[in-house]
């Protein structure tokens, strides 16, 4: 038996304390307060996409607002918010959810996952009428969702006219404060991961103590990767260029990639390096 225990009191968790660095967070505030547009949140199970996705519309949940969300399950409630639970045996999917929403008139929807190709031109029409969409995937990093999408059916014009950013995001553990240790870093691990055998650090590694029951991590912190749709890109979008253009594209305008943003915290001693390369590898 696998139980999942959801802890209502993290329901109004703050962008503050996810992992932010302050230019991502200033960025991704003005993006989810834009008045229509996809927004996307993009990661593996157990990414933390959930808890962005909460404490973003905890927010902007302001009693002008008429927000709604489709989520499976719904794993917290929030005040003022209408929140319903998709059902597929009652055939209250996704898609169908999302149609009789729209009926409703909502400012704000959140819908839990983009599946398949009738949610994804639900969701992206929701945007052109109007309508501030909220949704995730699960692709590996940023870019790679704009070649998820295509493949779904959806046409490229479609997604460069409608989403106007994706975030993609990982959870490393954070090293306890209370015994980690400076380390001499393997030479080849370095290589690896930051392209040099030598560079700035110090970095830490994990010890374990009775303050983290021995395992040498207390918590977790998110990393994340934010690309802003611009003009550039969503004419490459349109050009259906592949993976490797759109992700060098975005680089070129300044995207930190979920790499950089790792060994920048693995600097600041708040995770370790094998914490990076678990976890936070994907390419770059």
């Amino acid at each position: 038996i696998v139980l999942r225990v959801l802890d209502s009191s993290k329901v109004q968790v703050s962008l503050d304390s996810l992992g932010f660095t302050p230019e991502v967070l200033r960025t991704w505030r003005d993006l989810i307060r834009l008045p229509s547009g996809v927004i996307l949140v993009t990661g593996p199970t157990g990414s933390g996409k959930t808890t962005t996705l909460y404490g973003s519309l905890h927010e902007i949940n302001i009693p002008e607002a008429n927000i709604s969300t489709l989520e499976d399950p719904v794993e917290y409630k929030l005040p003022r918010v209408q929140q319903v639970q998709v059902n597929p045996r009652t055939n209250m999917t996704f898609a169908a959810g999302l149609r009789a929403l729209l009926r409703q008139d909502p400012d704000i929807i959140m819908v839990g996952e983009i599946r398949d190709l009738e949610t994804a031109d639900m969701a992206i029409r929701a945007a052109h009428t109007g309508h501030l969409v909220f949704s995730t995937l699960h692709t590996n990093e940023a870019a790679s969702t704009v070649v998820r999408l295509t493949h779904m059916g959806v046409e490229p014009f479609m997604i460069a006219g409608s989403v106007r950013a994706i975030l993609a995001q990982r959870l490393l553990r954070r090293l306890c404060r209370s015994c980690r240790v400076e380390e001499k870093t393997d030479p080849a691990l370095l290589r690896r991961l930051v392209g040099a055998e030598e560079d700035a650090g110090p970095f830490y590694s994990a010890r374990g103590c009775d303050h983290c029951r021995q395992s040498g991590y207390f918590g977790r912190v998110g990393v994340y990767e934010l690309m802003v749709i611009s003009e550039p890109l969503r004419q490459k979008m349109i050009d259906n260029v592949g993976l490797s253009e759109i992700r060098a594209a975005a680089q070129a305008e300044g995207m930190i990639t979920l790499r950089d943003d790792a060994i920048a915290k693995a600097r600041k001693g708040v995770t370790s390096l094998d914490e990076v390369s678990r976890v936070a590898m994907v390419s770059s």
